[in-house]
């Protein structure tokens, strides 16, 4: 059925597969939320730092 050259290209073909499917899993549940939260947490306490600001110059 496959000579061992395509035995081995198909091992190879599941295997970067596989690593791509668990590759794009844990960036999108772990790495792409830390971003946004991280942004969101520096946007709020730079708003919050503006809003001082403001406050101590009037």
């Amino acid at each position: 059925m496959f000579d061992f050259d395509q035995y081995l290209g198909f091992l190879a073909f599941l295997s970067i597969l596989t690593l791509g499917f668990w590759l794009m899993i844990f960036l999108l549940t772990f790495v792409i939320p830390y971003w946004i939260g991280g942004f969101l947490i520096e946007r709020f306490n730079e708003m919050r730092e503006e809003r001082k600001a403001k406050r101590q110059q009037a």
